[in-house]
């Protein structure tokens, strides 16, 4: 009884497992690349436009003071684009499509 197994296995060693002797699979076929779409907003050429986060600064109110008596209201307001420090700049978008930016020195601001 116990050369039944033995025979078995000395046979499936000897043959050879037909787990082995079939032919490898069909490679995939290639496709095309997809282009990959940018997240955010990008320009004319597909460019990624980089968007800087909200950041308030010291003279945000000076700012918008200065874009409104320049007929550019709306949005969040005057947003600091640079670090904070003695020299600063601002930015507000208007409702009309217009960017305002300013320059502030000291807390003394001017249009750019």
């Amino acid at each position: 009884m116990q050369r039944l197994p033995v025979t078995m296995f000395l046979a499936a060693l000897l043959g050879g497992c037909a787990m082995f002797h079939q032919p490898p699979p069909a490679p995939m076929p290639i496709s095309a690349p997809v282009p990959v779409k940018p997240a955010g907003p990008v320009d004319a050429d597909g460019t990624p436009i980089q968007t800087l986060p909200f950041r308030l600064g010291v003279s945000s109110a000076t700012v918008e003071k200065l874009a409104k008596q320049q007929a550019c209201m709306g949005g969040q307001g005057a947003a600091l684009v640079t670090e904070q420090g003695p020299v600063e700049v601002y930015r507000m978008q208007c409702d009309n499509g217009k960017v305002f930016m300013a320059r502030c020195e000291m807390r003394q601001c001017r249009q750019m």
